[in-house]
């Protein structure tokens, strides 16, 4: 097997090893410091900041797959990305582990990657232009609702949350937990998935359907410590859908029936994502033991 990486690889590594050397790593302690000052749930300034930066460099999207899956193709809808393989990928999401917040300054954190990567293959035009133009720019944040708290939720199709129909509309009703992303206060939707058709075969009862989070009926009842950690500005949270009432049209994730099959697309190379991070923290964690430190 050649481990040896591509001239296109080498050069992006390069890249970004010198983005992360000249601006990420300087900035952790300001980072630390802005996010221990004020509220919990809020927006880091720097990270902001060189958000700008990484953008103007080219150093954006380096996560997004080349386009691929069921969803029309408009040639205008294109975005700032250079599409790598997971295996291209994945050595740039090792070093973004080195440093916390590194994937959220190039646009490459959890669950946007995830929901974003949804977006693109399966949804709509209009879906696309309201939600991944926005994400992709990095202006909004996203989450994604699939656990829930009353089921062994590692097997989906255990999932409870109803998703009905009524006329035009989906009404859900059903209790999530460990739903990624919502903390954040530019956190605008919410991909959710829930079961349409308890009767079908067990693979083909869930959809999943893209919820405004202030639609009406959608409320957070905690945010959920990970190892006494909150985790914020990111955030965990277990979330209360009382009767939340959505448009069919406008919120339905390539059909009913489908929303196991897009998970399991959804979820594959994020695990890739998450592990190539948590390698790099480990790399960290090991250069800090043998430096003393």
């Amino acid at each position: 097997m050649n481990f040896q990486y591509s001239d296109r690889q080498q050069q992006l590594l390069e890249r970004v090893s010198g983005f992360m050397n000249e601006h990420v790593f300087p900035a952790v302690p300001l980072y630390e410091k802005q996010e221990a000052e004020g509220e919990r749930w809020k927006v880091i300034p720097i990270v902001e900041e060189l958000k700008t930066r990484a953008r103007a460099a080219g150093l954006w999207n380096m996560f997004m797959p080349p386009s691929s899956g069921h969803a029309p193709v408009d040639e205008s809808f294109r975005f700032e990305c250079p599409q790598l393989s997971n295996l291209e990928y994945a050595p740039i999401a090792e070093m973004f582990g080195r440093a916390s917040f590194a994937s959220e300054v190039f646009n490459c954190s959890a669950p946007d990657t995830g929901n974003m990567e949804v977006l693109h293959r399966y949804g709509t035009l209009e879906q696309k232009e309201r939600w991944l133009r926005p994400l992709m720019n990095g202006q909004i944040r996203s989450a994604f609702l699939m656990t829930e708290p009353q089921v062994a939720s590692s097997d989906a199709t255990n999932i409870e949350t109803r998703i009905e129909r009524d006329g035009d509309d989906y009404v859900i009703n059903g209790r999530k937990w460990w739903s990624s992303g919502l903390g954040d206060p530019r956190c605008k939707v919410a991909i959710v998935m829930g079961k349409t058709d308890p009767n079908a075969a067990p693979h083909s009862q869930q959809s999943q359907i893209l919820v405004p989070v202030d639609t009406p009926g959608m409320k957070i009842v905690r945010m959920l410590p990970v190892f006494g950690f909150d985790d914020a500005p990111h955030g965990h949270a277990e979330v209360l859908l009382e009767n939340v009432r959505v448009p069919i049209r406008e919120a339905l994730l390539l059909g009913e029936g489908r929303g196991f099959e897009i998970a399991q697309g959804r979820l594959g190379p994020g695990r890739i994502h998450h592990c190539m991070r948590t390698i790099g923290v480990a790399e960290v964690a090991l250069e800090k033991m043998v430096n003393g430190c």
